[in-house]
């Protein structure tokens, strides 16, 4: 009788456990659409618009664009320092509450680009505002990956956390979904009205999502993991300087890790609407084809997280790799037909099976690397010191090769290089599958 009794017990233990961790999934996806969707709309607008709008007038419009690019990359100069103090927040304090914060300095600069003046009315004072609000930009996606990842697959059972960390990036392709979709909807407005204020209707909007997601965080419970460590007094006082002083090899597999993932993702998502264009390929082609590639890739990512459960993260990271490598000429070659078809797809093979291997096996791969009470900046730093010569500087040298050159095939080197590096890297991290 009390076997019968012991087992119910622990029935019901178990249904507690997978409805707290389904929450935190529905919870962490969602809010983490609603903070992406207010960095990237900044990507969709430099590629489309703010070359024009904030920077002096030059006859060659990718001069323009390139200042644009510019600020774009100050983002992801601030993002180590925002993955600082949240890391040291998360750690101390909880995920929780980081994630509160990254949303609300987000919300606050998001909105205020869509109240911006242009170069035309203001001079110099429009491109000086962007970039400090493009900063405090930085600083809220640098806590928000980790805290979003770590939520999830500190919850989640050990033997399917590839599977359920996948989920983490859901949130990503979200809000880049959403980005997109708000500017292919604007752009439907006569041309002189969305140069004029059509443009700005997707960074206002994101006050009502910044209301929304603040209500979701606030109400999420804590990960399994931190309050497990907090109960055991095993949380760190200084968890940025005591992750590098234990884990500084795991901060430098994180980095490398992180060049092929970050920076091709902004090649194949940002900088290939600028190459489109270039080659006279309608926006609208371009915009429809991207947000296609990340709704694949979003179903993509979580069957590429699952496969690394099984068969370990190096390996399906790797195929991640090597199909960058052999994607870089291709997907220019596929681009240069005009041919609507296969323009989506290079679109959907760069996204959903270059990029979609590696960031579907990429938060349990580096939240393996780290021990929980360090976890947070460990994972950050790593992440975003990263993100500054991957995602914040390649669609910035690419438009420069681009421009220069007047050719793709700088760019398609400039892509082999990028999958190089992290292959190298892959070549020394240990697996951590069973960790």
């Amino acid at each position: 009788m009390s076997s019968v009794h012991s087992s119910t017990s622990d029935d019901r233990v178990a249904v507690t456990q997978d409805r707290a961790l389904s929450r935190i999934v529905v919870a962490s996806v969602a809010g983490n659409a609603m903070e992406w969707y207010d960095f990237f709309v900044y990507g969709t607008a430099a590629a489309l618009v703010f070359g024009q709008l904030f920077f002096p007038a030059n006859a060659d419009p990718l001069v323009g664009t390139l200042g644009a690019f510019a600020a774009f990359a100050m983002g992801f100069v601030a993002r180590p320092l925002g993955g600082i103090v949240f890391g040291h927040i998360g750690d101390r304090y909880g995920r929780r509450a980081s994630l509160v914060w990254t949303l609300l300095i987000m919300g606050f600069a998001t909105f205020g680009i869509g109240l911006l003046p242009t170069y035309d009315q203001v001079g110099l004072w429009a491109p000086a505002a962007l970039v400090a609000l493009r900063l405090l930009q930085g600083v809220a996606s640098g806590g928000e990956w980790g805290g979003g990842v770590l939520m999830i697959s500190e919850s989640a059972p050990p033997d399917k956390r590839g599977y359920y960390a996948a989920w983490s990036q859901l949130g990503v392709g979200g809000g880049f979904v959403l980005s997109s979709g708000a500017f292919l909807a604007v752009q439907a407005l006569p041309h002189e009205q969305f140069v004029s204020w059509g443009w700005r209707l997707p960074f206002l909007a994101s006050i009502a999502i910044f209301a929304l997601g603040v209500y979701i965080r606030h109400n999420l419970p804590e990960s399994r993991d931190f309050e497990n460590a907090d109960r055991a007094g095993k949380t760190s006082h200084m968890p940025v300087i005591e992750v590098i002083r234990r884990h500084p090899k795991e901060i430098l597999m994180a980095m490398g890790l992180r060049v092929a993932e970050n920076g091709g993702a902004y090649i194949f998502l940002a900088f290939s609407l600028v190459y489109g264009k270039f080659a006279g390929i309608a926006n609208s082609t371009m915009l429809t084809g991207v947000m296609l590639a990340m709704v694949v890739e979003m179903a993509a990512m979580l069957l590429w997280g699952k496969l690394s459960d099984r068969i370990g993260r190096k390996p399906v990271y790797m195929i991640g790799a090597v199909s960058l490598a052999f994607m870089a000429f291709p997907f220019f070659w596929l681009l240069g037909t005009h041919s609507t078809p296969l323009i989506w797809l290079a679109l959907v093979l760069g996204t959903a099976v270059c990029h979609g291997a590696m960031i579907g096996t990429l938060p349990s791969l580096v939240g393996e690397l780290f021990s929980t009470e360090v976890r947070y900046s460990g994972v950050a730093l790593g992440h975003e010191v990263a993100s500054i010569f991957a995602g914040g500087l390649s669609p910035l040298i690419a438009t420069a090769l681009l421009a220069h050159y007047h050719a793709y095939w700088p760019v398609s080197v400039f892509l082999i290089l990028l999958a190089l590096v992290t292959i190298i890297t892959l070549k020394y991290t240990h697996e951590t599958r069973r960790t």
